[in-house]
């Protein structure tokens, strides 16, 4: 059994509110800068706009759900995805109520992207939650989700959770709830996208390591006995347009540095779409190749310029890539 794969690539970008870092003086994010934002990936031809999550990282970082509730207004096309939320970190009831009521506000326009984490253990310190619990808590957590968004009154008992007829209203706007996509790279991440998640949404993978995940999806998939009417592949890709690859490469890797507090120059190297416009067509074809069908891109660099990446990539990347999105 093959997974039914979308056959157009749809194109995304990542991250609404960011400002550029190092920086001492305290952020103050305006309206209009994220109301700018949406409207130039909107009228530059982009299909999605998605947005991580994290409780602490080493940069400011803003709640994922509240900031598409305020993009959903200002664009009334494009799609709003999730890329990953940290749902080991949260209880699952309030959650399963925010999607369905953000599922409703974008009407239907929702991709709902969740993950474990862990590359900061101080998250889950913070929350409460065990470390070593996360792989767990994230499958029962789906599980609770899709269980509220029928509609009806439902019971569930896990060790995490207990309750017995409880009806979640109103519904999501998309049947069933916006389709859950599970982040991960690793074997346990793979699996459970194959048994409990409507799509795949991966990060720091080649396209040769995407090609043998979706691989060890649909081996999975066929072992449980699931089939699919449609089946997501989303990956998030650092990107960096530029007249050279070098250039391109230096001013990625000093960004993802800073943001990471690490040397991220070789993850650059390895697992970005940096370089010439020609460079970066070609690196997302080698994606839609292995198997992935929205892109979402992570474009690596001075947040000030962040536009004109966006201009760059709309007018000289695209083109490249009109035939896959046909």
């Amino acid at each position: 059994m093959a997974l039914k794969l979308a056959p157009t690539l749809k194109l995304g970008v990542n991250t609404m509110h960011r400002r550029s870092e190092p920086a001492e003086s305290p952020w103050r994010p305006k309206i209009d800068e994220l109301v700018q934002m949406v409207e130039q990936i909107d009228r530059c031809d982009f299909d999605s706009l998605w947005v991580g999550d994290h409780i602490s990282m080493p940069i400011p970082f803003l709640d994922p759900l509240q900031q598409i509730a305020q993009a959903a207004v200002v664009s009334r096309r494009l799609t709003f995805g999730v890329g990953v939320y940290l749902l080991p970190l949260r209880n699952f009831a309030p959650v399963a109520k925010q999607v369905s009521t953000l599922d409703l506000m974008t009407e239907g326009r929702l991709i709902f992207g969740v993950g474990v984490g862990g590359e900061f253990p101080k998250e889950y310190e913070a929350s409460g939650i065990p470390r070593e619990e996360r792989g767990a808590r994230l499958s029962d957590g789906i599980r609770v989700l899709k269980k509220f968004w029928s509609g009806e009154a439902v019971s569930h008992e896990s060790p995490f959770l207990k309750f017995e007829s409880v009806a979640m209203r109103p519904a999501p706007w998309q049947l069933g709830g916006p389709p859950v996509w599970c982040g991960g790279r690793s074997k346990p991440a793979l699996r459970r996208a194959a048994r409990i998640g409507d799509g795949w949404h991966s990060y720091a993978i080649t396209s040769d390591m995407y090609r043998e995940g979706l691989a060890l999806i649909t081996e999975t998939a066929e072992e449980a006995g699931r089939s699919f009417s449609a089946f997501g592949t989303g990956h998030l890709l650092f990107a960096r347009v530029s007249d050279d690859y070098e250039s391109a490469l230096n001013e990625a890797a000093d960004h993802l540095s800073t943001r990471y507090n690490m040397n991220m120059k070789p993850a650059a190297e390895r697992y970005g779409a940096i370089g010439t416009p020609q460079d970066v067509a070609a690196t997302i074809r080698k994606f839609y190749e292995a198997g992935v069908r929205h892109i979402t891109l992570d474009i690596a660099g001075v947040y000030e310029r962040r536009g004109e990446q966006l201009e760059r990539f709309s007018s000289e990347v695209m083109p490249l890539l009109k035939d896959l999105r046909q």
